[in-house]
């Protein structure tokens, strides 16, 4: 099928340009995430190495969604790779483990719990027959040091109804607080002990002492069994908001002069606790960012700094010697390259002193944010006109995903809406050609095909949809999910006169699977 139609004109860049429009203004403002923006030069950081590291990003093919960067408490440079966009949360993964233990500091500061409290005090119904000893003494500070003693990290879904009883049956092999085992669930554990000390869950709880005194709104966190929030992951907050926690742990529990969080326990809380490996080389000990030490849901890296770090490169850096902030989300698999290059272009660029004006490098370090997307799935391959919109319907075999017809319709600007239909009804989301267009759909996204993940209360989900032709009669459809990151793609073939259609459908999260080859004729 060659179908006729005409280019997008490029995405105009407005709206980044506006995010990014801080970076030149000279004097504080207040934008509506609360936050005073700065130039870099004026805050001690040279633009240059800022856009070195931008460059480098993408040299590398990294695929970073957003980055904000905060000196001496001021915004000084921030950007969003399209489509995506300041407004919208992400997920934050594992980054969600230092929100989880922030909470586990308030409840502290209110005298609900200690760091010492035994983790079988709180669920007296949910314990073995038989309780080990290091069972009993396994501690809510063995929790937040991921030191619960378990040989390998125990893993539940959400078929398991009650995963504290599990977890609680699960054998504690080491003596706790010897051994770094990084788990999710000892992160759902303090969850779950907070939520029985309060009465609230997590997110509940941190909604007046953390999130409001932030001016952090539209949270959502993922429950797991029980109505317990996930503690370990599932959480999506914006950029903005990961930028704050960052600035008030920097801030050692301060937010806009008010103390909400004892110092103590901030300290407490960014202190190595536990190596993660036992006799580290001397490259290990200067240069890797996974071996300077965990502390309460949050790791010690390089350059005396410490972070928040969720899969696929979702960071919280905190830089107090250099009174720094660096918040990221991304889709990676190498994050530790992210990081790499965050410490040889961005970390000496920050100084000691305001620098001279550099109006030349800002003005490029605006475009450059400006500028920024995600690679291009796909090029529609050759220039083509305008066509008349047009409609195709195909009536499927029998398949694996009950698909019984998908419906293409091409607008005059070469939009495609598609359209399935299966047992839980029709779906349509939209495409622009060559280009991201937005939508929202009720479907679940290949994210929730892990079965620990809970779909409950999750959509409506926000998605981008991308077409392009590669090649005559062959359509290539990427449906990203913008919440999880996650995306499907549908390859479509049509066959001679458009009278049949072969369809390979494939996703983000089971790369390794074959795709799932749907096969349909022309409905007239």
């Amino acid at each position: 099928m060659k179908l006729s139609v005409r280019r997008w004109p490029p995405v105009s860049v407005l709206l980044a340009a506006l995010v990014v429009a801080s970076c030149i203004r000279p004097e504080p403002s207040r934008y509506a995430d609360g936050m005073r923006r700065g130039v870099p030069e004026n805050e001690g950081v040279h633009s240059h190495g800022i856009i070195d590291f931008l460059e480098e990003v993408d040299n590398h093919g990294l695929e970073l969604h957003s980055f904000m960067f905060l000196r001496h408490n001021r915004v000084i440079a921030e950007g969003w790779w399209h489509p995506y966009k300041p407004s919208a949360p992400h997920i934050m993964h594992s980054v969600s483990k230092t929100f989880t233990a922030t909470a586990i500091g308030f409840a502290v500061k209110e005298k609900l719990l200690s760091v010492d409290d035994r983790v079988i005090s709180f669920f007296p119904d949910e314990l073995p027959p038989a309780v080990s000893p290091h069972l009993e003494k396994l501690s809510i500070k063995h929790l937040l040091t991921m030191t619960a003693g378990h040989e390998a990290a125990p893993e539940f879904h959400m078929s398991d109804s009650n995963w504290v009883r599990s977890f609680l049956a699960t054998p504690v092999a080491n003596e706790p607080g010897t051994v770094f085992q990084y788990s999710s669930y000892a992160s759902y554990m303090l969850s779950a002990i907070l939520q029985k000390a309060s009465g609230l869950t997590a997110m509940e709880y941190l909604a007046p002492r953390l999130f409001e005194p932030l001016g952090v709104d539209g949270v959502k966190w993922e429950e797991g069994a029980q109505g317990v929030s996930a503690g370990g992951w599932g959480m999506h907050i914006r950029t903005a908001d990961m930028a704050k926690l960052g600035q008030f742990y920097l801030q050692k529990g301060k937010w806009n002069k008010k103390r909400l969080l004892p110092e103590e326990w901030i300290k407490e809380a960014t202190a190595v606790r536990i190596y993660q490996v036992d006799n580290p080389t001397f490259e290990q000990e200067m240069y890797d960012d996974w071996a300077q030490g965990y502390a309460y849901q949050l790791w010690r890296s390089t350059h005396n700094a410490y972070r928040a770090d969720g899969a696929n490169g979702q960071f919280i850096i905190v830089m107090p010697d250099q009174d720094a902030v660096i918040a990221i989300t991304a889709r990676v698999s190498d994050t530790r390259k992210v990081l790499s290059l965050l410490w040889e272009h961005l970390f000496p660029s920050i100084m000691d002193r305001p620098l001279r004006e550099n109006p030349r490098a800002n003005d490029m370090l605006v475009s450059k944010l400006a500028s920024l997307r995600i690679p291009d799935p796909v090029r529609t391959w050759e220039e083509l006109f305008i066509f008349k919109e047009i409609r195709r319907s195909f009536a499927m075999e029998p398949n694996e995903r009950q698909i019984t017809d998908v419906t293409f319709v091409f607008n005059e600007e070469g939009g495609c809406l598609f359209s399935f239909t299966d047992d839980k009804g029709t779906a349509s989301f939209v495409f622009g050609q060559d280009r991201w267009m937005y939508g929202e759909t009720e479907r679940l996204s290949p994210y929730f095909l892990n079965p620990r993940r809970n779909p409950a209360g999750a959509p409506p989900f926000a998605v981008a949809g991308y077409s392009g032709w590669p090649a005559n009669s062959q359509l290539e459809l990427r449906l990203l999910y913008l919440d999880d990151t996650t995306s499907e793609t549908y390859s479509c073939s049509f066959g001679r006169l458009e009278a049949d259609v072969e369809i390979s459908i494939s996703n983000s999260e089971r790369p390794r699977e074959a795709p799932l080859v749907l096969k349909g004729k022309r409905q007239q």
